[in-house]
């Protein structure tokens, strides 16, 4: 009789085994990732694990890092923004176009007040966030094909205010904020962590982040639960277009220049900082916390790989590989999931024929 009982037992243990490691499979992954390239790249090269390399990654992460905070909403919806990064050289550009530039710029723009051009330029990513909005829930145009009309657009008013040339001006408060520095912390690096603090704080703990939760996680229920589906996701549209607008605008301070296809590279890199944090592709799960460790993970793979002495091509494959790895354990993790609801939902049937 014990053995059996302990037969009995033990396949409700592994069961509660794997029932845990589905569960915590698409946060531990990340974390993992994280400890993995920092113990690796501390045996490469001592100069990795500094005080100072610290700053520089969280410099480096920080624009990512404001774009990818208005990105998780968006993800958490189970939508897609394409857009953001076009959104954030469209902004950074409308800024300077504003400013009164030096004489050797050849740019024929129209020079405002400092607090006036920045106001133009919020309204502007404001602006293309309506757009993005209206496309996806009036009209009803898939969020990854209007987000991508939107990253034309984007690319084209960029081109059209700087004609291929180059500026360099910015506002005063912008100029501090993007390359400024409290102390021994730089400015962006403290705009991005407020930014990810309140972004945190609205999923957390408001109701607007429970709805972004809801529609995330079953679109039909919410709609059922008296939640106005499409404004949420008209809302997270918008929200993502803002935060991209300001990481453009304190982005062309950090780099010290406005051109076109200044921040390409940034629509990757916040797509896979949310998607390596383990916020899931599916909505619904995942959240601020996840897009920070996906946002170190980044950071310390290209600080990493650029303290070593590898071929500067193969660091794009590596970072292509880390990303494939994510959206496997991304789409494993939802399938396991699944398959535990399914099976959760038809264990009272299976009880009650047993009985």
């Amino acid at each position: 009789m014990k053995a059996q009982a302990i037969a009995g037992r033990e396949p409700r243990a592994l069961a509660g085994v794997r029932d845990w490691v589905a569960r915590q499979l698409i946060n531990i992954a990340p974390f993992a990732t994280l400890l993995f390239l920092v113990a690796v790249f501390s045996a490469l090269s001592p100069s990795f694990v500094t005080v100072d390399n610290l700053g520089n990654i969280l410099r480096q992460v920080s624009v990512t890092g404001i774009i990818a905070t208005g990105l998780t909403f968006v993800i958490l919806t189970a939508e897609i923004d394409l857009s953001i990064a076009a959104i954030a050289n469209a902004t950074g550009i409308v800024v300077a176009f504003f400013t009164l530039q030096e004489s050797y710029v050849n740019i024929a723009n129209l020079p405002l007040p400092g607090f006036a051009a920045i106001i133009l330029a919020l309204l502007a990513a404001f602006a293309l966030g309506c757009i993005n909005a209206a496309g996806v829930v009036l009209i009803g145009i898939p969020s990854f094909i209007m987000t991508l009309a939107m990253l034309q657009i984007g690319a084209g008013v960029s081109a059209m205010l700087v004609r291929g040339q180059i500026a360099y001006k910015v506002p005063d408060l912008i100029h501090t904020l993007g390359s400024g520095a409290l102390g021994p912390v730089s400015w962006i690096v403290i705009v991005a962590a407020l930014f990810l603090l309140v972004g945190h704080l609205v999923l957390t703990y408001t109701r607007f982040g429970r709805y972004v939760y809801m529609v995330g996680g079953n679109r039909e229920a919410a709609e059922y639960s008296g939640v106005n589906v499409r404004a949420i996701i008209a809302s997270v549209m918008v929200i993502s277009a803002v935060c991209s607008g300001i990481a453009g605008m304190l982005g062309v301070a950090y780099f010290g220049s406005a051109q076109q296809n200044e921040f390409d590279d940034f629509l990757l890199d916040a797509i896979a900082a949310v998607v390596v944090g383990g916020t899931s592709l599916f909505g619904g799960r995942g959240g601020i916390p996840n897009t920070i460790i996906g946002l170190f993970v980044l950071g310390v793979l290209n600080n990493g790989l650029d303290h070593v002495d590898i071929d500067s091509f193969l660091k794009i494959l590596i970072r292509g590989l880390i990303l494939l790895m994510a959206l496997i354990i991304n789409v494993y993790a939802q399938r396991l999931r699944s398959a535990r609801q399914a099976a959760t939902a038809h264990e009272p049937a299976r009880r009650a024929s047993a009985s």
